[in-house]
């Protein structure tokens, strides 16, 4: 299980963090928002016969899952 990720540099440590913003504030479920994330524009996937996709990013510190039809 990989948890920690090891920073080379400025440049690196950006690189990770703009990473990381970009999945908290676009992908990550909130809890005071309903489980939506605050950048949230897409219409949630119709209930029923669905398959889901994952992205690992960070080097698998962080994982984004995805129903697709």
């Amino acid at each position: 299980m990989n948890d920690r990720i090891l920073i080379y540099n400025e440049r690196h440590l950006r690189s990770v963090l703009e990473v990381y913003t970009g999945h908290y504030n676009g992908h990550r479920p909130h809890r005071s928002l309903s489980q939506t994330p605050p950048d949230d524009r897409a219409d949630p996937a119709p209930a029923g016969n669905v398959r889901v996709l994952r992205r690992t990013r960070l080097g698998g510190l962080i994982h984004e899952y995805w129903q697709v039809a």
